[in-house]
């Protein structure tokens, strides 16, 4: 059966799933996405991708969907990132089960979630991993699954920090830093210190794709490091944001006592307080192995991403040459 550069892509309706989706169409491959609405991936997703209709949850349509695919991306997440303890572990064993069939490796974007912060200034593949929180622990034994299923089923794991650019809904950056939709009047900073780690999802996105071609250099379990943005004082961000709009601006201290107060009540607060510390404690991620196995690491200059990610959230007015240039889809 041929499976030479077909992907399926699970999650690609999502930011990093289309992202990931994206970057493989710009090398050549052809991709498939799978999604429980063709309408809505139709509607929302690239034009380019071959959907299929089915569920994460199901074995079966999985399965079927990675028939003939040599790499199957796993950037699939909960509805609205709820039930992650009944979820995210049937998922990855669908997705192992399907490309054990297809002959295919699975990609998966990993988190910095698996670490405790304060223990570990710098994640490299030797990291132990100590979550601190319910979800890392999942992503814990998430990765643990892939890692048994190795060497008979091959596996990529690309770790990164908090995501930013165009397409990137659920972020830090979109959702607490900046306002969408109109001028930056105000920067909201989560940074409580120094050392925090961004990865720029259309750098990330090409990471993956040119990793996926090297597949005779990586591992059965491979697991490598983005180290993208290493914000060193808590403020590179902050400051290219001024630097992008051309002006100062009021830079405000994300309010993290609110969040303790009603983590109790659940909601976005109770996550909030669960991932503080990584907010709170300097992390670097180590790309040694990735510039061993690409050269150098895919990086857009600070500036150029942060304007690209503005003008994507409406921030800095109409700008269609640069829209198209960044455009993920």
């Amino acid at each position: 059966m041929e499976t030479t550069n077909t992907a399926l892509v699970l999650g690609a309706t999502g930011g990093i799933g289309g992202a990931i989706a994206a970057a493989l169409l710009r090398h050549g491959w052809r991709v498939r996405g799978m999604a429980r609405s063709l309408a809505t991936a139709r509607k929302i997703g690239s034009s380019r991708i071959e959907w299929i209709e089915g569920d994460a949850m199901r074995r079966a349509d999985v399965m079927r969907a990675a028939d003939g695919a040599s790499i199957v991306v796993h950037a699939v997440n909960p509805p609205n990132y709820m039930n992650w303890d009944r979820l995210v572990l049937p998922m990855i064993d669908n997705t192992i089960a399907a490309a054990s069939s297809a002959g295919a490796r699975i990609v998966l974007p990993g988190t910095i979630y698996n670490f405790d912060p304060a223990t570990t200034p710098v994640i490299d593949g030797d990291s132990i991993q100590r979550p601190r929180s319910r979800k890392g622990e999942i992503r814990v034994a998430l990765e643990e699954r892939l890692e048994r299923a190795a060497p008979e089923v091959t596996s990529l794991i690309l770790r990164a920090g908090d995501f930013f650019g165009p397409g990137v809904r659920s972020s830090w950056f979109a959702q607490a830093m900046i306002s969408s939709g109109k001028p930056v009047r105000r920067i909201l900073n989560p940074a409580r210190g120094a050392g925090h780690s961004w990865a720029y999802l259309p750098d990330l996105a090409e990471t993956f794709a040119q990793l996926v071609e090297v597949p005779d250099q990586l591992r059965p379990f491979e697991v490598v490091q983005f180290e993208g943005l290493h914000d060193k004082d808590g403020m590179q961000m902050v400051k290219a944001i001024r630097r992008v709009c051309g002006r100062e601006i009021r830079s405000i201290a994300f309010p993290w006592w609110a969040m303790s107060l009603l983590a109790p009540f659940g909601g976005f607060p109770r996550e909030a307080v669960e991932i503080a510390p990584y907010w709170r404690h300097p992390m670097r991620l180590d790309n040694t192995r990735l510039v061993g196995l690409l050269g150098a690491e895919p990086r857009t200059p600070l500036d150029e991403a942060v304007r690209a990610s503005l003008v994507s959230m409406g921030c800095l007015g109409d700008d269609a040459t640069l829209g198209a240039q960044v455009s993920l889809t």
